[in-house]
């Protein structure tokens, strides 16, 4: 008995050596050069569970390239490459948010003002906005401006060639993109109740089985990567609230976010890519499906009551910043209508735009006024902090880097009109 399994093992070794044998000399010129080219890569890749799986380089390069002559015949895999093995998460990945870094990043208005090397180049925006599934012209346009490695976004969370689950479980993975100026969710959650459990479990100064939640366990619940967040990063949604003032301020943020006409309120061609990107839940029905799932997510460790309660807190919270938002908005939409600001070149209305970010190139008529670039700080990094915070539980964030800086702005912008206003 003990001789018949051994020949059998002898004869399924025999049979991997025969499968891999072929696979291994086809590959093994890729990694002979790569050594001495890109020896990480190859590092990374030998360490992986690709390598073990005999997933070699052909298959997701092709076998074109076969030498420093022929370098641009190499391809370079995209989510559609990844999906061949890992169809669920493909198609998930491709009804969630992070899909749609592109596609919401060329649409914003100020994004083809700025340098290519900030955008195709991937070391600003298109750095983080390089998720999203690309059209084969969109690749083409970035190969044709000398930008080729910017192909694939599940490579941003499994970085190449390691492909990591384990890494992208942590919330290390998220803080490349997701920290900063407009959007400090990880200094947020770093520096939180739930940031502080999370790195003293880490460090073993709590138990394994202790709670501490990340970004992943509430943002991508059980490996899910069609993820989204009921206000999503604007902070703004449908339909409008109950509440008079905070559905009049709401309006007025939406002007200026240009989703409504500044004079007659009604929708723009704008509205059309927001709906195409999912970049604000535009129905109750919509939203309330995100709060619920977090409602659950929250429920793993508090009670469903005490949920219920903060998640509002950030709601109402949100409507107090609203409230200064609008404030600050009117008083410079003021200043244009009376002639006092001039309207930039690249404005489609004469009326503060919000999405048009710090814009200060493109010649003397496209330059903006110093109170507008403080509004735009206003909305984009000190009303992101204070709605965000809350629903990050970080209340030095909500505060003082939200709140206090929102209050500071709005007297600047009161006392800058006021003084432009005797001056002009």
């Amino acid at each position: 008995m003990r001789r018949e399994t051994g020949i059998a093992a002898l004869l399924i070794v025999l049979a991997l050596v025969a499968f891999a044998g072929p696979v291994a000399a086809q590959e093994e010129s890729c990694i002979t050069c790569h050594r001495g080219i890109s020896p990480g890569q190859v590092t990374d890749w030998e360490t992986s569970k690709h390598s073990r799986a005999r997933v070699t380089c052909s298959v997701c390069h092709g076998d074109a390239h076969q030498s420093a002559a022929d370098v641009d015949a190499v391809s370079f895999p995209d989510e559609t490459t990844c999906g061949e093995c890992h169809e669920e998460k493909f198609e998930q990945f491709a009804k969630g948010k992070h899909n749609f870094g592109w596609t919401t990043m060329n649409a914003m208005p100020v994004t083809h003002l700025e340098p290519d090397v900030l955008i195709e180049g991937g070391r600003g925006c298109g750095g983080c906005h390089n998720m999203g599934i690309k059209t084969t012209e969109q690749k083409a346009e970035q190969l044709a401006k000398g930008y080729r490695y910017q192909t694939n976004s599940c490579d941003e969370c499994h970085t190449r060639h390691a492909f990591s689950k384990k890494e992208a479980q942590s919330p290390r993975a998220c803080q490349q993109c997701h920290m900063g100026f407009d959007h400090p969710q990880w200094e947020m959650w770093e520096s939180s109740k739930h940031g502080e459990r999370w790195h003293a479990k880490v460090a073993g100064f709590l138990p394994e089985d202790a709670a501490a939640p990340t970004c992943q366990h509430c943002h991508m619940q059980d490996g899910d990567h069609e993820n989204r967040t009921a206000w999503g990063f604007l902070g703004v949604r449908l339909p409008m609230p109950e509440d008079e003032q905070w559905a009049s301020d709401r309006a007025t943020i939406l002007k200026a976010l240009g989703v409504l006409h500044p004079e007659t309120g009604e929708a723009t061609e704008l509205v059309a890519t927001v709906q195409a990107v999912d970049l604000a839940r535009l129905t109750e029905e919509a939203w309330q499906t995100e709060r619920d799932k977090m409602l659950k997510t929250c429920s793993g460790c508090h009670s469903p009551s005490y949920a219920r309660q903060q998640l509002e807190m950030g709601d109402e919270m949100l409507k107090e910043a609203d409230r200064l938002m609008a404030q600050a908005i009117d008083i410079v939409a003021g200043l244009y209508a009376d002639g006092i600001i001039e309207k930039p070149a690249s404005y489609p209305y004469n009326y503060p735009m919000l999405l048009f970010f710090n814009r200060t190139g493109g010649g003397d008529m496209d330059k903006l006024s110093y109170v507008d670039q403080v509004l735009l700080e206003m909305y984009l990094k000190h009303r992101m902090r204070t709605f965000q915070a809350f629903f990050h539980v970080n209340p030095d964030y909500a505060y003082w880097y939200g709140w206090a800086q929102m209050t500071k702005d709005l007297g600047e912008i009161q006392e800058l009109a006021r003084t432009m206003r005797e001056t002009h």
